[in-house]
């Protein structure tokens, strides 16, 4: 029994042996010897243990069968099913350990001369562009990602990093091209949608990017950034009651995150409802992240109420998180009365600073309802008063018409 085993071994070994020698022959690349020779040593060792009836330990003739049958057999099949030729997974492997091992240099030599043997290797162009957005080269990158999509139109993640590419090269006409095609195939993809938005609101393509966002909606109802992407975008378009329900939501999904509470306290401050205000301002400080601008806003609204004990801790607090307040208080006439209260930061404490730091889309929309405050700030506390009065009254006439339909 044991040598009916050992023959069929041999038998299938052998075979193995030649269908990878006519691979060696045929594709005329020496990658194949290496694969050739641990099989040729198997085989031998074990056609020795049959002609002189040694009796190897188990370890061994796993060894044995592990080096003539296992390896070819997985060679064959993986070129077989995933259509990737030895030579080119063994210069891929090569190109990675060296990436790894930071000789870029080395990892483009393995690739360039993988793409020589075979130009439509798709690896080496992906591990390529891969390569050169790692290091930056952008126009490069995209170049060799378009170069991809020619081999293979229908990975749509790689059309996804030429757009991405794009829009950091500036490109967004492009970028914005490609996305509306992914996103027509891709709907339900988040990170899509997006970039998408993303680059129509850097070109202030504001209602398109919520026509956008909207969409996406349906596919990710419980997704904060999109709630929080809306709130913004609505933010842009002075449409600050859409914008006030989108932020609403988006805390809602994650109360504990910084910007949609300070975004729906500006919109209440912008809408002189200081109480409201004040509430959402505390609420933002309840999050993972505390930045100066609730203490700051805070500051607004008690010297808007008359408070200007509480409003000059409230800005000394925010001047020891963010001491570029200091300089903002200054220029804002709100604050006069408490100007010489607020403590100046050292030169120490201004490098030792450590902001949150927001996107720029962010950035963008919090900037914007800071300019509208600003309008608020200049207003004195009988205007504020007469605007909430006047905002009570609009909401009971509303009250009232709605109970003579009823």
């Amino acid at each position: 029994m044991e040598i009916i085993e050992k023959i069929i071994f041999s038998l299938i070994a052998f075979t193995l042996f030649i269908i990878i020698f006519a691979k060696m022959i045929k594709k005329n690349d020496t990658t194949y010897v290496y694969v050739l020779g641990i099989q040729f040593l198997g085989i031998v060792v074990r056609f020795l243990e049959l002609i002189f009836s040694w009796s190897l330990p188990p370890f061994l003739v796993v060894i044995i069968y592990v080096l003539s049958i296992v390896i070819p057999f997985a060679v064959i099949y993986i070129e077989k099913k995933l259509k990737y030729d030895l030579p080119e997974l063994v210069y891929i492997a090569m190109a990675q350990i060296s990436i790894k091992s930071g000789k870029n240099d080395v990892a483009k030599d393995y690739l360039f001369n993988l793409m020589n043997k075979y130009p439509q290797s798709y690896l080496a162009h992906k591990t390529l562009a891969e390569l050169y957005e790692k290091e930056g080269k952008n126009s490069n990158a995209i170049d060799e990602y378009i170069r991809v999509t020619e081999i293979n139109n229908k990975d749509y993640r790689i059309k996804y990093n030429i757009a991405t590419l794009l829009n950091k090269e500036g490109r967004n006409e492009e970028s914005v091209s490609i996305l509306q095609d992914l996103v027509k195939i891709k709907p339900e993809d988040y990170k899509i949608t997006e970039l998408l938005g993303n680059v129509l609101c850097s070109e202030e393509r504001y209602k398109e990017a919520i026509s956008v966002y909207m969409s996406a909606l349906r596919y990710n109802p419980a997704n904060y950034d999109l709630y929080y992407n809306l709130g913004m975008a609505y933010t842009m378009v002075n449409d600050f009651q859409r914008a006030k329900e989108f932020y609403d939501k988006a805390a809602e999904v994650n109360s504990l995150l910084y910007n949609a509470k300070l975004s729906l306290g500006q919109i209440a401050l912008i809408c002189g409802d200081l109480d409201e205000a004040e509430h959402y301002f505390n609420e933002s400080l309840k999050g993972e992240e505390v930045e100066g601008g609730s203490y700051y806003y805070l500051s607004q609204v008690a010297m808007l109420k008359g408070e200007k004990e509480k409003a000059t801790n409230y800005m000394n607090l925010a001047v020891s998180i963010e001491p570029k307040m200091y300089d903002k208080a200054q220029k804002e006439p709100v604050f006069q009365p408490i100007k010489q209260e607020i403590h100046e930061p050292t030169e120490e404490e201004k490098e030792n600073n450590k902001p949150i730091k927001l996107n720029p889309k962010e950035r963008k929309a919090v900037n914007h309802l800071a300019k509208t405050c600003t309008l608020v700030s200049g207003l004195n506390h009988d205007d504020i008063k007469a605007m909430k009065n006047m905002k009570e009254k609009e909401k009971e006439e509303i009250r009232k018409e709605r109970q003579r339909g009823n």
